[in-house]
């Protein structure tokens, strides 16, 4: 969750907009199309850094307020998506707060998921690692459960029709207590089989990763896996990443750009084999002695296991994983087996099966001898 500079391909929208929704990208040029447009759209590829709530269109949000009578302080969705300017994580985090209020049945978050799995369906994601914040919703009396029935029945919704796998991340809002964060990681382990990682969002400043290492520890003894917001430029923020490697060890690091000022935490990440989820739009820049460093092309040079995800699309002009692709390509001048590396790291980072793994791997194989 931060934020950083655009830059589409100038036939972005021209193309997006051939993707009907709900259809995997099938109306596409043709293989062997220099289109790299067209290219990052068909494209097989693996989502792991997308917040549900994060998802929440405007249009939806109304369409919510009205069913739950909610009042919200705007009154078109052109005044509310004009109110989405922020210029650091805390100006963010006001404005995405405010879209909890509308969530609130078992009804809702159905709609939520399953809009968002639709979208990514449309972009060729064969599958998702969804984060979702249930202290967000518990703490104004919303049951764990109405919160994962919704969740849930989506996803399975969405493996019929839309052939679509996902799998949930919950995240602990790390302003919070340590103990509430164990409260909740209690109520979710009757979902244990529904819930495949556990991970640490929101505000960083004196909340560093080791506030919960007691909870990470109760969660990888319960055989969840492990991943932890590294926001860009936060306050210790080198400190925050070299307590996710060592201290914690988690298995991935979401953002972490920051990483490529440290020579010495870029060494342990690569021998530990841990996998970054960079969001481009939202956290694409370093500034490092007066030059723009464009952290997704640094990681890729330094060998580290990189993957492209969208992070909060709603807030970042509807930017999904297939548009984040396109801005980190502009901005990095990636070729094809960059794009290609990029895809298949986030097969190979995903908390799958090894059998789930090579049949993805597969077909994206088979997209790479017919495409590139």
């Amino acid at each position: 969750m931060k934020f950083g500079r655009r830059a589409f391909l100038a036939n972005t929208t021209l193309f997006a907009g051939t993707f009907a929704l709900g259809a995997r990208a099938a109306a596409v040029p043709s293989p062997g199309s220099d289109d790299l447009t067209a290219f990052i759209y068909a494209m097989p590829k693996a989502e792991m850094h997308v917040h549900l709530e994060g998802t929440l269109e405007p249009e939806m949000k109304f369409r919510f307020a009205r069913r739950n009578g909610v009042t919200l302080p705007y009154q078109t969705v052109e005044e509310m998506r004009d109110s989405y300017n922020f210029h650091d994580l805390q100006s963010f985090l006001k404005i995405f707060y405010e879209g909890k209020t509308v969530l609130l049945k078992e009804q809702d978050f159905y709609e939520l998921t399953y809009a968002y799995l639709t979208k990514a369906a449309s972009q060729n994601v064969l599958y998702t690692e969804m984060f979702f914040d249930p202290q967000m919703h518990t703490d104004r009396g919303i049951a764990f459960s109405t919160v994962m029935n919704g969740l849930t029945r989506a996803q399975a919704d969405a493996r019929k029709n839309l052939k679509i796998d996902s799998q949930l991340v919950l995240c602990f809002e790390r302003e919070l207590t340590a103990e509430s964060a164990m409260k909740t990681l209690e109520s979710a382990l009757p979902y244990r089989q529904h819930i495949v990682g556990i991970g640490l969002d929101s505000d960083e400043k004196n909340n560093p990763p080791d506030k919960f290492r007691d909870v990470f520890a109760r969660a990888r003894k319960e055989g969840f896996h492990l991943t932890m917001h590294c926001d860009l430029n936060q306050f210790d923020t080198h400190e925050h990443i070299r307590q996710v490697l060592e201290d914690i060890q988690a298995d991935r690091i979401d953002h972490g750009g920051n990483i490529l000022e440290r020579p010495d935490l870029v060494a342990i990440a690569k021998r530990r084999g841990t996998a970054f989820t960079v969001c481009p739009v939202a956290c694409g820049w370093l500034r490092e002695n007066g030059e723009n460093i464009n952290i997704i092309r640094g990681m890729l040079d330094r060998g580290l296991k990189v993957t492209v995800a969208s992070d909060d699309p709603a807030y970042m002009k509807g930017d999904y994983v297939a548009e984040s692709l396109i801005v980190a390509q502009g901005d990095a001048n990636l070729s094809k087996q960059d794009l290609l590396t990029l895809a298949r790291n986030s097969f190979e980072a995903s908390w799958i099966s090894a059998a789930q793994r090579k049949t993805y791997l597969a077909k994206l194989n088979a997209f790479q001898r017919q495409w590139a």
